[in-house]
């Protein structure tokens, strides 16, 4: 296969390469301030759809909608964000959402059924807004700093990781903690992941180890045991994801080259 940004490569590093949900599409965004659109075709060349450019805005995250008709991208040093509304062929920025009050807004997650988005705020804020008007419908507060959130594949349900090592499991109509737990030996926790049958939790920590729990120990105990401990990554484990069958899990860590493990 040829690099899916053949036409276009990057002139910074790379944050974000993500498949468009319903399209033969890929998106490829990061440093150098432009979000790329490339159609994905049969081992021939990938052509370029379109870039946008985002003057002085090097991009932290971007991430399709769940519909597929918008990119939401946030920088690496704004509070703002920008959103790219592909049917329209608009960038739409989002300078300040009332409400929030944070210096950098960087991490955020999108719920599976399009409604929120949730934006990872600084000491412990968990800031959920509504995906249709891009405004504040309530905010979350987790014990220290939250690293890494995760919704269920219903949406009814979001696992906070907090810097410390605690899981907290948000019920999603209440908006209310229904449990946490402690994460067995993480000493600092950087990614989590719930897989789309929803059976498992996949915790990852500094020290580059993968914690797999069932998703039923972590709604009742407070120190579940892991059903598997994955050691392969020796520096912090940075990404943890599972195919859409639950039968793969990916752990990676951007601390090295390489460092890319399938279990």
């Amino acid at each position: 296969c040829l690099p899916a940004n053949q036409e276009r490569f990057s002139n910074g590093k790379l944050v974000t390469v993500q498949f468009h949900p319903s399209a033969q599409v890929v998106m490829t965004a990061g440093h150098d301030r432009s979000v790329s659109l490339f159609q994905v075709k049969n081992f021939s060349l990938n052509p370029k759809i379109q870039s946008i450019y985002l003057e002085s805005f090097p991009i932290y995250k971007a991430h399709f909608s769940v519909d597929g008709e918008q990119v939401i991208a946030t920088g690496t040093h704004h509070s703002m964000f920008f959103v790219y509304d592909m049917m329209a062929g608009s960038v739409i920025p989002i300078p300040k959402v009332r409400g929030v009050e944070e210096k950098f807004l960087r991490n955020f997650e999108l719920s599976p059924d399009g409604s929120f988005m949730l934006l990872i705020g600084t000491s412990g804020y968990l800031h959920l807004l509504s995906m249709k008007t891009k405004e504040l419908i309530s905010t979350l507060k987790v014990n220290g700093r939250c690293t890494a959130s995760a919704f269920t594949p219903d949406s009814s349900k979001i696992y906070s990781y907090s810097k410390e090592g605690e899981v907290f499991i948000w019920d999603m109509r209440s908006r209310k903690c229904l449990h946490k737990f402690e994460d067995e030996g993480s000493l600092e926790g950087k990614c989590i992941a719930v897989s789309k049958n929803n059976q498992y939790v996949a915790c990852g920590s500094s020290s580059g180890v993968v914690n797999l729990y069932t998703a039923d120990a972590c709604l009742k105990e407070n120190r579940p045991k892991p059903v598997k401990a994955i050691m392969n990554l020796v520096t912090s484990a940075t990404c943890v994801t599972f195919n859409p069958t639950t039968e793969i899990l990916a752990v990676a860590s951007r601390d090295t080259d390489e460092a890319v493990k399938l279990v």
